[in-house]
Protein backbone atom coordinates (compact mmCIF):
# COMPACT_ATOMS: atom_id res chain seq x y z
CA UNK A 1 0.00 0.00 0.00
CA UNK A 2 1.51 3.73 -1.03
CA UNK A 3 2.42 5.17 2.71
CA UNK A 4 0.65 9.20 2.44
CA UNK A 5 2.17 11.28 4.69
CA UNK A 6 0.11 10.48 7.56
CA UNK A 7 1.48 6.94 7.58
CA UNK A 8 5.38 8.50 7.62
CA UNK A 9 7.60 7.59 10.71
CA UNK A 10 8.33 9.75 13.04
CA UNK A 11 11.65 10.30 11.70
CA UNK A 12 10.63 10.57 8.04
CA UNK A 13 8.45 13.81 8.45
CA UNK A 14 8.44 15.06 4.82
CA UNK A 15 9.93 18.98 4.83
CA UNK A 16 8.88 21.42 1.56
CA UNK A 17 11.12 21.85 -0.26
CA UNK A 18 12.14 25.19 -1.51
CA UNK A 19 11.17 26.69 -4.67
CA UNK A 20 9.05 23.25 -4.78
CA UNK A 21 6.71 20.92 -4.01
CA UNK A 22 8.44 17.61 -3.90
CA UNK A 23 9.03 17.02 -0.08
CA UNK A 24 11.73 15.83 1.19
CA UNK A 25 12.88 14.37 4.78
CA UNK A 26 15.06 15.14 7.54
CA UNK A 27 16.66 11.65 6.85
CA UNK A 28 20.05 12.16 5.89
CA UNK A 29 22.24 9.72 3.60
CA UNK A 30 24.66 8.14 5.96
CA UNK A 31 27.63 7.88 3.24
CA UNK A 32 28.76 5.09 5.23
CA UNK A 33 31.05 4.63 2.06
CA UNK A 34 32.81 8.18 1.95
CA UNK A 35 36.53 8.45 2.05
CA UNK A 36 38.77 9.86 4.31
CA UNK A 37 40.41 13.15 2.94
CA UNK A 38 42.64 16.01 4.07
CA UNK A 39 41.82 19.09 3.34
CA UNK A 40 45.11 20.84 2.09
CA UNK A 41 43.52 24.14 0.89
CA UNK A 42 40.99 26.27 0.39
CA UNK A 43 39.95 28.62 -2.59
CA UNK A 44 36.59 29.73 -3.25
CA UNK A 45 34.36 27.16 -2.30
CA UNK A 46 36.11 24.52 -3.34
CA UNK A 47 38.05 21.74 -1.09
CA UNK A 48 41.74 20.92 -2.53
CA UNK A 49 42.00 17.40 -0.39
CA UNK A 50 44.48 14.96 -0.22
CA UNK A 51 43.23 11.01 -0.05
CA UNK A 52 46.18 8.75 0.23
CA UNK A 53 48.63 10.48 -1.99
CA UNK A 54 45.83 11.36 -4.71
CA UNK A 55 45.20 15.10 -4.77
CA UNK A 56 41.26 15.10 -5.27
CA UNK A 57 39.15 18.68 -5.38
CA UNK A 58 35.79 19.06 -4.16
CA UNK A 59 32.95 20.92 -3.04
CA UNK A 60 30.61 20.85 0.28
CA UNK A 61 27.58 18.65 0.24
CA UNK A 62 24.16 21.24 0.81
CA UNK A 63 23.13 18.78 3.51
CA UNK A 64 25.98 20.40 5.93
CA UNK A 65 24.48 23.77 5.73
CA UNK A 66 27.07 26.94 6.65
CA UNK A 67 29.32 25.32 8.68
CA UNK A 68 32.95 25.90 7.81
CA UNK A 69 35.59 23.77 6.17
CA UNK A 70 39.07 24.79 6.85
CA UNK A 71 43.16 23.55 6.17
CA UNK A 72 43.54 20.72 8.48
CA UNK A 73 40.21 19.30 8.68
CA UNK A 74 39.57 15.45 7.80
CA UNK A 75 36.81 15.00 6.11
CA UNK A 76 34.57 12.23 4.52
CA UNK A 77 34.12 12.04 0.75
CA UNK A 78 31.92 10.94 -1.82
CA UNK A 79 31.85 11.14 -5.97
CA UNK A 80 34.35 11.26 -8.37
CA UNK A 81 37.60 10.40 -5.86
CA UNK A 82 40.04 9.96 -9.24
CA UNK A 83 41.24 13.24 -9.00
CA UNK A 84 41.22 13.36 -12.78
CA UNK A 85 41.21 17.07 -14.53
CA UNK A 86 37.36 18.70 -14.13
CA UNK A 87 36.74 16.03 -11.64
CA UNK A 88 34.89 17.58 -8.67
CA UNK A 89 33.82 15.13 -5.39
CA UNK A 90 32.02 16.23 -2.64
CA UNK A 91 32.59 16.62 0.94
CA UNK A 92 29.74 14.75 2.94
CA UNK A 93 31.28 15.28 6.70
CA UNK A 94 33.51 16.93 9.06
CA UNK A 95 35.66 14.64 11.55
CA UNK A 96 35.47 16.05 14.86
CA UNK A 97 38.59 18.15 15.40
CA UNK A 98 41.06 17.69 17.68
CA UNK A 99 41.63 21.34 18.05
CA UNK A 100 40.86 24.88 16.43
CA UNK A 101 42.55 28.00 16.26
CA UNK A 102 40.80 31.29 16.51
CA UNK A 103 41.10 34.65 15.77
CA UNK A 104 38.82 37.60 15.42
CA UNK A 105 39.41 40.87 13.28
CA UNK A 106 40.13 42.93 16.69
CA UNK A 107 39.50 42.19 20.12
CA UNK A 108 35.86 43.67 19.88
CA UNK A 109 34.59 41.27 17.21
CA UNK A 110 32.17 39.19 17.79
CA UNK A 111 32.84 36.88 14.74
CA UNK A 112 35.36 33.74 15.22
CA UNK A 113 37.53 33.06 12.19
CA UNK A 114 38.53 29.27 12.23
CA UNK A 115 42.32 29.46 10.74
CA UNK A 116 43.00 25.90 10.87
CA UNK A 117 42.29 22.40 12.63
CA UNK A 118 43.98 19.58 13.89
CA UNK A 119 46.94 21.54 14.47
CA UNK A 120 49.47 20.20 16.93
CA UNK A 121 51.58 23.35 17.64
CA UNK A 122 52.09 26.81 16.46
CA UNK A 123 55.20 28.47 15.40
CA UNK A 124 55.16 31.85 15.62
CA UNK A 125 57.05 33.49 13.43
CA UNK A 126 58.97 36.58 14.38
CA UNK A 127 61.80 38.60 12.91
CA UNK A 128 64.50 40.65 15.10
CA UNK A 129 64.90 43.23 12.51
CA UNK A 130 63.73 44.47 9.40
CA UNK A 131 61.19 44.89 10.43
CA UNK A 132 61.32 45.26 14.17
CA UNK A 133 60.17 42.26 16.61
CA UNK A 134 56.68 43.06 18.11
CA UNK A 135 56.34 41.31 21.26
CA UNK A 136 52.94 42.62 21.77
CA UNK A 137 51.85 39.89 18.61
CA UNK A 138 53.92 37.74 19.75
CA UNK A 139 51.77 37.85 22.93
CA UNK A 140 48.97 37.28 21.67
CA UNK A 141 49.68 34.36 19.45
CA UNK A 142 51.02 32.64 22.85
CA UNK A 143 47.32 32.93 24.25
CA UNK A 144 45.45 32.03 20.99
CA UNK A 145 47.97 28.56 21.14
CA UNK A 146 47.46 28.30 24.78
CA UNK A 147 43.63 28.30 24.08
CA UNK A 148 43.90 25.81 21.23
CA UNK A 149 45.81 23.63 22.97
CA UNK A 150 48.59 23.96 21.00
CA UNK A 151 52.33 23.45 21.77
CA UNK A 152 53.52 27.26 20.86
CA UNK A 153 56.95 27.23 18.98
CA UNK A 154 59.36 30.55 18.85
CA UNK A 155 60.32 30.97 16.02
CA UNK A 156 62.73 34.04 15.89
CA UNK A 157 63.99 34.90 11.98
CA UNK A 158 66.73 37.25 10.52
CA UNK A 159 69.59 36.43 13.65
CA UNK A 160 72.36 37.57 10.87
CA UNK A 161 71.06 41.52 11.29
CA UNK A 162 70.05 41.28 15.55
CA UNK A 163 70.90 39.52 18.66
CA UNK A 164 67.94 37.45 19.32
CA UNK A 165 69.14 37.71 23.12
CA UNK A 166 66.90 40.22 24.79
CA UNK A 167 63.71 39.12 23.08
CA UNK A 168 64.75 35.57 23.87
CA UNK A 169 65.26 36.47 27.88
CA UNK A 170 61.74 38.31 28.16
CA UNK A 171 60.15 35.06 27.17
CA UNK A 172 62.67 33.00 29.13
CA UNK A 173 60.07 32.56 32.40
CA UNK A 174 57.77 31.48 29.84
CA UNK A 175 59.36 27.82 29.24
CA UNK A 176 58.46 28.36 25.55
CA UNK A 177 60.79 26.23 22.95
CA UNK A 178 62.19 28.46 20.38
CA UNK A 179 64.77 28.72 17.72
CA UNK A 180 66.65 30.86 15.79
CA UNK A 181 67.44 30.95 12.43
CA UNK A 182 69.49 33.79 9.97
CA UNK A 183 69.79 33.85 6.01
CA UNK A 184 73.13 32.06 6.35
CA UNK A 185 72.48 29.66 8.42
CA UNK A 186 71.13 26.01 8.74
CA UNK A 187 67.16 25.07 9.28
CA UNK A 188 68.35 21.66 11.12
CA UNK A 189 67.10 22.76 14.63
CA UNK A 190 63.77 24.19 13.49
CA UNK A 191 63.20 20.97 11.06
CA UNK A 192 63.77 18.35 14.12
CA UNK A 193 60.71 20.75 15.92
CA UNK A 194 58.69 20.25 12.99
CA UNK A 195 59.06 16.48 11.88
CA UNK A 196 56.41 14.20 12.61
CA UNK A 197 54.09 16.91 13.66
CA UNK A 198 51.29 18.99 12.21
CA UNK A 199 52.28 22.72 12.41
CA UNK A 200 50.53 25.88 11.44
CA UNK A 201 53.04 29.02 11.07
CA UNK A 202 51.58 32.37 11.85
CA UNK A 203 53.88 35.71 11.66
CA UNK A 204 53.12 39.08 10.67
CA UNK A 205 54.00 40.64 6.88
CA UNK A 206 57.58 40.71 6.24
CA UNK A 207 59.39 38.28 8.82
CA UNK A 208 60.65 35.67 6.23
CA UNK A 209 57.53 33.20 6.94
CA UNK A 210 57.37 32.38 3.32
CA UNK A 211 60.59 32.34 2.60
CA UNK A 212 61.07 29.62 5.71
CA UNK A 213 58.16 27.98 4.20
CA UNK A 214 60.17 27.61 0.66
CA UNK A 215 63.26 26.53 2.04
CA UNK A 216 61.59 23.55 3.88
CA UNK A 217 59.18 22.69 1.06
CA UNK A 218 60.93 23.95 -1.83
CA UNK A 219 57.55 22.91 -3.94
CA UNK A 220 55.78 25.22 -2.50
CA UNK A 221 56.53 28.13 -3.79
CA UNK A 222 55.21 30.75 -2.23
CA UNK A 223 56.08 34.38 -3.37
CA UNK A 224 58.01 36.16 -1.51
CA UNK A 225 57.73 39.68 -0.32
CA UNK A 226 60.02 42.75 0.51
CA UNK A 227 59.70 45.22 3.66
CA UNK A 228 58.59 48.26 2.79
CA UNK A 229 61.79 51.08 3.59
CA UNK A 230 59.45 53.75 4.53
CA UNK A 231 56.71 51.69 6.74
CA UNK A 232 59.28 49.34 7.86
CA UNK A 233 56.13 47.16 7.02
CA UNK A 234 56.04 43.92 5.20
CA UNK A 235 53.39 43.03 2.53
CA UNK A 236 50.99 40.36 2.05
CA UNK A 237 52.42 37.67 0.01
CA UNK A 238 50.68 34.61 0.42
CA UNK A 239 46.71 35.08 0.38
CA UNK A 240 45.83 31.64 1.76
CA UNK A 241 46.33 28.65 4.22
CA UNK A 242 47.79 25.68 2.49
CA UNK A 243 49.20 22.37 3.89
CA UNK A 244 52.15 21.03 2.77
CA UNK A 245 53.51 17.20 3.47
CA UNK A 246 57.26 17.21 5.45
CA UNK A 247 59.26 14.87 7.17
CA UNK A 248 56.23 12.65 8.12
CA UNK A 249 54.02 15.09 9.08
CA UNK A 250 52.28 18.38 8.23
CA UNK A 251 53.48 22.73 8.08
CA UNK A 252 50.69 24.84 7.08
CA UNK A 253 51.41 28.14 6.09
CA UNK A 254 48.90 30.92 6.67
CA UNK A 255 48.80 34.59 5.27
CA UNK A 256 50.74 37.19 7.17
CA UNK A 257 48.36 38.84 9.52
CA UNK A 258 48.48 42.47 10.87
CA UNK A 259 46.63 42.03 13.94
CA UNK A 260 45.30 38.95 15.77
CA UNK A 261 42.12 39.96 17.82
CA UNK A 262 41.26 37.59 20.85
CA UNK A 263 37.71 38.69 21.33
CA UNK A 264 36.77 34.59 21.92
CA UNK A 265 39.52 34.52 24.86
CA UNK A 266 37.78 34.45 28.08
CA UNK A 267 39.71 37.10 30.34
CA UNK A 268 40.98 34.46 32.82
CA UNK A 269 42.33 32.72 29.95
CA UNK A 270 44.24 35.51 28.59
CA UNK A 271 45.72 36.02 32.03
CA UNK A 272 46.88 32.32 32.00
CA UNK A 273 48.61 32.79 28.41
CA UNK A 274 51.30 34.54 30.70
CA UNK A 275 52.64 31.70 32.50
CA UNK A 276 55.53 34.00 34.10
CA UNK A 277 53.51 36.44 35.81
CA UNK A 278 50.77 33.13 37.46
CA UNK A 279 52.97 33.66 40.83
CA UNK A 280 51.82 37.48 41.08
CA UNK A 281 48.60 37.29 40.00
CA UNK A 282 47.95 34.15 42.55
CA UNK A 283 48.52 37.01 45.33
CA UNK A 284 45.90 39.43 43.57
CA UNK A 285 42.16 40.20 45.69
CA UNK A 286 39.61 38.21 44.73
CA UNK A 287 38.03 39.51 41.35
CA UNK A 288 40.77 41.90 40.45
CA UNK A 289 40.43 42.50 36.88
CA UNK A 290 44.39 42.82 36.21
CA UNK A 291 43.17 46.08 33.84
CA UNK A 292 45.85 48.69 36.87
CA UNK A 293 42.87 50.36 37.17
CA UNK A 294 41.53 48.35 40.60
CA UNK A 295 43.63 48.69 43.71
CA UNK A 296 45.42 45.92 45.47
CA UNK A 297 47.34 44.00 42.12
CA UNK A 298 49.75 42.15 42.85
CA UNK A 299 51.28 43.23 39.71
CA UNK A 300 52.39 46.45 40.37
CA UNK A 301 54.00 45.25 43.60
CA UNK A 302 55.85 42.66 41.26
CA UNK A 303 57.23 45.04 38.96
CA UNK A 304 57.96 47.31 42.21
CA UNK A 305 60.29 44.69 43.81
CA UNK A 306 62.17 43.72 40.53
CA UNK A 307 60.01 40.35 40.06
CA UNK A 308 58.50 40.78 36.91
CA UNK A 309 59.63 42.76 33.99
CA UNK A 310 57.64 45.90 33.29
CA UNK A 311 56.84 45.43 29.36
CA UNK A 312 55.46 42.06 30.02
CA UNK A 313 52.87 43.53 32.82
CA UNK A 314 52.05 46.49 30.65
CA UNK A 315 51.23 43.91 27.52
CA UNK A 316 49.03 41.50 29.82
CA UNK A 317 47.26 44.68 30.62
CA UNK A 318 47.15 45.96 27.25
CA UNK A 319 45.29 43.02 26.38
CA UNK A 320 42.71 43.05 28.67
CA UNK A 321 42.15 46.81 28.64
CA UNK A 322 41.81 46.38 24.64
CA UNK A 323 38.64 44.02 24.90
CA UNK A 324 36.73 47.32 25.98
CA UNK A 325 37.63 50.00 24.44
CA UNK A 326 38.75 48.82 21.13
Amino acid sequence: MKRGPRDLDEDDVPVRARGGSRPRTRNRPKHENARQGFVTAVDRGRYSCLIDDRAVVAMKARELGRGSIVVGDRVGLVGDLSGGPGTLARVVRVEERSSVLRRTADDTDPVERVIVANAEQLAIVCSLADPEPRPRFVDRCLVAAFDAGLEPLLCLTKADLADPGGLLRTYGGLDVAHVVTSSTGDLSALRERLTGRTSVLVGYSGVGKSTLVNLLAPEAERSVGHVNPVTRRGRHTSTSAVALPFEEGWIIDTPGVRSFGLAHVRPDDVVAGFADLADEVARCPPGCPHTGDAPGCALDAGVAAGRLAAERVDSLRRLLSSRDTE
